[in-house]
């Protein structure tokens, strides 16, 4: 789509450059004035495409652009509906009423719709995003689109910030994560570093006269995206996983695929059996929800030196490790946070010889109280054993640490995507036409236990 639009528009600055090449070198005065003018209005094209380019795949939405004012009633109805839970008091548990909620404020042209609103403000704090913050982001300045090569019909749009995607959806996919929105949260609850991208807000905006417009809000995967330097949507497996990459010379965003990744592996050390372990449980509650074609998000930026070095900071690793034990404490829990030690010790990556992990062991306090870590009391192993239960791991101080990894040498961003794929009889169908189609080939379409298997498969064999 992108390509189309560019080639439609040098075609035309073309067709009328070639008209001015063959028109008579002898003209009226008033026929090179309409020549000069449509010189001007090939410079402007020319400028409006060179600023496009030079915003890396992303279009800036601007009044001329198609998509203007349905993202200004996107913005407007956003900025309305979360200004009631800036200064909300936190909610100690959600209750049933609370999933099936549904707010509509009347503005003027539209409305807006706000589904299971106090469930995502629920997870918004939990992720500690600021409700002012999170309204800033999504009510000021102009949205970018995003022009995505996904076969989907679904437009993508990007704050100006490139925190949060907002992703249009069908009523079929918005009411299928409504009715699982539960599970969702269960899911999160039990494995609060799991790799599934954060939902955190679900709404609809019916334009005066009858059009519906259902949006989703998601936490971005690739964010801070200034440094990254490829980007991949993998499914594990073959059949139509290729995109062409870029020239060299430009930096135009291009999302590869699976075959493009193919002879490569995500390096995380000893971060490894995290990662492909928390594939697993991710990939077995999808199994559970009996869908398909979900993806696996992949971007990756060389570290710098001083990261490499932070890494091995002994402050880091007290911060991280508080990040990975505290994400989900109630803010108005009295009893004071308490580090085991041993989780000091489990993550000997980040500390780079005996003589130094001593060192953290002496020196570290509990953040709280300022007690050194070996003078607190011992949890018992029945909690430790509840803490690997749920794949936790060490988690690093960014707006979306669950999705940032960090390797020896690359930063990686992970997350799993594209959860609105239901095993029906239509997908039965085509299931069974790729089989005659591509015999003995790995295509998508396949059952949710068998898709969930692959998927984990593919972690398990591009990770070291």
């Amino acid at each position: 789509m992108w390509d189309t639009r560019i080639r439609t528009g040098l075609t035309d600055i073309q067709d009328h450059s070639d008209q001015d090449q063959q028109s008579p070198t002898m003209e009226r005065p008033k026929k090179q004035k309409k020549q000069r003018r449509s010189g001007t209005v090939d410079r402007r094209l020319w400028a409006r495409l060179t600023r496009r380019w030079r915003l890396l795949g992303l279009f800036e939405i601007g009044e001329d652009h198609e998509f203007y004012n349905l993202t200004v009633m996107m913005k407007d109805g956003l900025s309305a509906a979360l200004e009631s839970a800036v200064d909300q008091p936190a909610q100690t548990e959600l209750t049933v009423d609370d999933y099936n909620k549904e707010e509509c404020q009347v503005h003027e042209g539209f409305e807006m719709q706000t589904f299971a609103g106090p469930v995502f403000v629920s997870l918004r704090r939990a992720l500690d995003i600021c409700e002012r913050d999170y309204q800033t982001s999504l009510s000021t300045d102009g949205y970018l689109q995003f022009i995505s090569n996904s076969k989907s019909k679904a437009d993508f749009y990007l704050t100006n910030d490139k925190c949060y995607f907002l992703k249009t959806q069908n009523k079929r996919e918005v009411n299928f994560l409504l009715s699982n929105l539960k599970k969702y949260m269960e899911h999160l609850d039990k494995y609060p570093h799991s790799l599934m991208v954060r939902f955190l807000g679900v709404h609809r905006i019916i334009i005066h006269g009858g059009v519906k417009k259902y949006f989703i809000v998601m936490q971005s995967v690739f964010y801070p995206d200034e440094r990254i330097t490829a980007r991949y949507d993998v499914k594990g497996c073959e059949v139509g996983r290729w995109t062409n990459p870029p020239a060299e010379d430009t930096q135009r965003i291009v999302v590869l695929k699976d075959m493009n990744f193919e002879g490569q592996h995500i390096n995380l050390g000893e971060h490894r059996s995290w990662l492909v372990r928390q594939v697993q449980l991710d990939s077995e509650f999808l199994r559970s929800l009996n869908v398909l074609d979900y993806s696996i998000l992949l971007a990756h930026q060389p570290l710098h030196l001083d990261e490499i070095d932070q890494n091995h900071d002994l402050a880091t690793l007290v911060l991280r490790t508080t990040i990975s034990v505290d994400i989900e404490t109630d803010p108005t829990e009295q009893e004071p946070l308490k580090i085991p030690a041993t989780l000091v010790e489990e993550d000997s990556a980040l500390l780079q010889s005996d003589q130094s992990r001593g060192q953290a062991h002496a020196l570290a306090e509990d953040p709280v109280t300022g007690t050194p870590l070996q003078e607190l009391p011992h949890r018992h192993s029945t909690e430790l054993q509840e803490f690997h239960d749920q794949n936790r791991r060490l988690l690093p101080e960014f707006k979306n640490p669950v999705h940032v990894i960090d390797g020896p040498e690359l930063r990686y961003f992970v997350g799993v995507v594209d959860i609105f794929t239901v095993y029906g009889l239509k997908k039965r169908l085509e299931n069974l036409w790729k089989r005659i189609r591509f015999p003995g080939r790995a295509f998508s379409t396949v059952s949710p236990t068998a898709y969930a298997q692959r998927f984990s498969q593919w972690a398990q064999n591009h990770t070291k």
